[in-house]
C-alpha cells in the first residue's frame, strides 16, 4: 500500500481507496473498534481476545485458546502491520503493543453502518428536503389547506422538521461512533 511522501512526525495521508481497503476487512474494523474503546495503547492479546469474542459471538471470558490464537496470529502477522503502514495505528511487534494514532479518529466517517432496512441519513435528508420544498411550494401557491395558516407557521414547521431530524441524527450517530459502546456498530441488534 503506498501512502505517498510523509513528513517526519506526520501520519500518512490515505486516499479513499486505500482507507476503504484497510476497512474492507471485518477483523480490522473490529480491531479499530476495540482500540478506540481503550483510550491508548493496548496489548495485542487483549485486542485479539475482544475481536475473537465478537467474531465468535461469545463473552470475552468464553473465548477458547484456539479462537484467541487464530485471531492473535492474523492480527500480528497481517492486519496490524497493514494498519501500521497506513498510519491508523502504531504497532510494536516486539513489545506486542498496538496504539491508535490521530488518524484513527478521522476514519469514523467511513464506518457508518446502515443496518437491515434502514436508509442512509443522506437519503433521509434528501427526502426531507423534497417534503420541505413541496410544502413551501404549496404555501406559496396558496393551495388549500396550506393557506389556512400564516406563512410563518409553515416556516416554523419546516424548521422544526429539520431540527428534530438533526437531533435524532446526532443521537443515533453518537451511538454509532467507534469505541463509544460495547460492540462494533455492525454487531448491534436494534
Amino acid at each position: 500500500m503506498t501512502t505517498g511522501s510523509v513528513e517526519e512526525g506526520q501520519p500518512p495521508s490515505l486516499s479513499d481507496d486505500e482507507l476503504f481497503e484497510v476497512l474492507s476487512n471485518r477483523r480490522r474494523r473490529y480491531a479499530v473498534h476495540a482500540l478506540e474503546a481503550t483510550d491508548g495503547a493496548a496489548e495485542i492479546g487483549d485486542v485479539a481476545e475482544q475481536v475473537a469474542a465478537w467474531e465468535y459471538d461469545v463473552d470475552v471470558e468464553e473465548v477458547s485458546y484456539e479462537e484467541r490464537k487464530r485471531v492473535y496470529t492474523a492480527l500480528q502477522q497481517s492486519h496490524l502491520p497493514m494498519m501500521d503502514d497506513a498510519g491508523i495505528v502504531e504497532f510494536n511487534k516486539n513489545r506486542g503493543v498496538v496504539e491508535p494514532t490521530d488518524s484513527l479518529n478521522d476514519i469514523e466517517v467511513y464506518m457508518e453502518v446502515v443496518q437491515g432496512n434502514e436508509i442512509p441519513w443522506s437519503v433521509y435528508y434528501l427526502g426531507l428536503s423534497g417534503v420541505a420544498a413541496s410544502l413551501t411550494a404549496a404555501v406559496w401557491l396558496g393551495a388549500w389547506p396550506f393557506a389556512l395558516l400564516p406563512d410563518v407557521a409553515w416556516a416554523t414547521a419546516i424548521t422544526a422538521m429539520f431540527t428534530v431530524s438533526a437531533v435524532a441524527h446526532t443521537y443515533y450517530a453518537r451511538g454509532q461512533r467507534i469505541g463509544e459502546v460495547d460492540k462494533p456498530p455492525e454487531l448491534r441488534k436494534e
